[in-house]
């Protein structure tokens, strides 16, 4: 998969975990996109260690599941940090 490709796929993939995810959570469309990619580099990490499935591919299902799945965790992570510098 291309380089455009790839920040295309972590865009959506970011912009997807934040709609999956209940509340309110800041930062813009480039926060969005940095998230997003490394969402999808850890899902793709995390889906060739466990299950020997990569992001390879735009147009596949694994794909978008892996990126997303991982976007979910650094939203998650990025979602406890941020609070924890707020207070």
């Amino acid at each position: 998969m291309g380089f455009f490709a790839f920040l295309i796929l972590g865009l959506i993939a970011g912009a997807i975990a934040k709609a999956i995810l209940p509340g309110r959570q800041g930062g813009g469309i480039l926060i969005t996109l940095i998230l997003g990619v490394v969402g999808a580099l850890l899902g793709g990490f995390i889906g060739n260690a466990l299950f020997h499935v990569g992001i390879n591919e735009f147009f596949s299902l694994s794909t978008w599941l892996l990126a997303i799945g991982g976007a979910i965790i650094v939203l998650l992570v990025y979602g406890m940090i941020s609070r924890r510098s707020v207070r």
